[in-house]
């Protein structure tokens, strides 16, 4: 019987796994880590090339204030419905087909000659990309069943990771072999496989809409904060990862410090890092399809406080490739588990009238720690050393679990 039962849970896994809706997850994924890094590792090494100068090319930054502001217009998608394909779907294509416009149009500007043509376009790149971004995260949220939130956000994570490899060292390698106005013609084709799926793939049922604008911008936000532990929640979303965060932003000079080449980083770190995350985003998925988020977010952002402890191992080891690639490989791992939950979490305590405001909201939340606790990092591990550093990173995500006590207590077998 036992034997029977652990075959029927893993077929239905297996089925969920393999569904249609964590393909549309991970294809929009894709679809939407893609653009990110054209207008900033990309288009940075083009305007060198070019010999822009430096002091531009830094100013080039602040085309990417959309992705950070993108709830400023979110209630535009929850109160407007499109003549077709659906408040989603049509909302989607038109953003997916103005953004593919953008990146090509991207790669027609002159870096040297009209810099500002080309800020322009890099400006619209990210605007339709942070717009693909608010309409893929309602749609994941209403397509995916509560159980299935979890999976679908690793694989969205995932898909996102490989649109971003794909950009930045795919259009790097590119470049040496053709022009840049080429890569970004090619990255700009990259983007049907995103617009086919929009087309094919079902509209979510809608449970209710904004009958006005305002009710579309105030909406969210009484009903968020009138929830019990509102606050606390909020706080969860801040703290979570910071612990992770700050590590994160002082590994670089770390692994220098320690005296591996860049070489060694660039091979162990970025290389092997980069599949260590995606195989635990992964596994982090599966496992919340039995665990459910709220136990998930337990395990995981325990596991990310031990990893952050390995860095402090490492600083009292030394220089060790063994030892390098094993803390590589567990903190990467537990970091991709750590993200999935993250995701699956904000998706979960999001209103299905308001997903696209509210998600909007809450995912510009999760990236003021990578900002505000990441700038005094520096100071930190030059006044207690790496070790203490990292130990003191440690104890800083202690809080953030401790919130799960009241909102996500472990007894609890809720999965949203």
């Amino acid at each position: 019987m036992k034997v029977h039962m652990r075959t029927v849970v893993g077929t239905s896994t297996l089925k969920t796994i393999f569904s249609r809706r964590m393909l549309v997850s991970f294809v929009m994924g894709f679809a939407c880590g893609l653009p990110l890094l054209l207008t900033i590792t990309v288009l940075q090494a083009w305007m060198k090339e070019e010999e822009v100068d430096l002091t531009v090319i830094g100013m080039m930054a602040l085309v990417g204030v959309p992705y950070t502001v993108k709830f400023l217009w979110a209630p535009f998608f929850d109160r407007y419905i499109p003549r077709f394909l659906g408040r989603r779907r049509g909302w989607l294509v038109m953003a997916q087909i103005a953004l593919m416009i953008a990146i090509a149009a991207l790669g027609l500007a002159n870096p040297r000659f009209n810099p500002w043509m080309m800020a322009f376009a890099a400006f619209l790149v990210t605007f339709f990309s942070a717009s693909q971004d608010i309409v893929v995260d309602a749609y994941r949220r209403e397509d995916l069943a509560d159980e299935e939130l979890g999976l679908g956000s690793s694989l969205y994570v995932n898909g996102y990771r490989i649109g971003m490899l794909l950009a930045s060292g795919g259009g790097l390698i590119l470049s040496d072999y053709t022009s840049f106005p080429t890569v970004y013609l090619i990255m700009a084709l990259c983007m049907l496989p995103g617009i086919v799926t929009t087309l094919l793939t079902p509209e979510p049922a809608m449970i209710g809409a904004p009958q006005t604008f305002r009710e579309a911008v105030a909406g969210p936000l009484i009903d968020y904060f009138t929830r019990e532990n509102a606050i606390l929640m909020l706080a969860f979303i801040l703290l979570y990862k910071i612990g992770d965060t700050m590590a994160g932003a002082m590994t670089t000079p770390f692994y220098l410090e320690m005296g591996f080449s860049k070489t060694e980083i660039g091979a162990i770190v970025k290389l092997f890092g980069f599949w260590a995350t995606v195989g635990g985003a992964f596994l982090g998925g599966v496992l919340m399809l039995r665990l459910g988020i709220n136990r998930a977010l337990w395990v995981f952002g325990i596991l990310q406080g031990v990893s952050t402890a390995g860095f402090a191992v490492l600083a009292r080891i030394g220089y060790s490739l063994p030892a390098l690639s094993g803390v590589i490989a567990f903190e990467n791992l537990t970091a991709g588990m750590g993200t999935a939950a993250y995701v699956a979490f904000m998706a979960s305590i999001t209103n299905r009238k308001f997903t696209a405001t509210q998600y909007a909201l809450l995912s510009s939340l999760m990236g003021v720690p990578r900002v505000v606790a990441s700038a005094p990092t520096g100071f930190l591990a030059k006044q207690f050393g790496w070790e203490s550093f990292f130990i003191a990173c440690v104890l800083i995500a202690i809080p953030g679990i401790l919130l799960l006590l009241k909102f996500a207590p472990w007894s609890s077998v809720v999965k949203t």
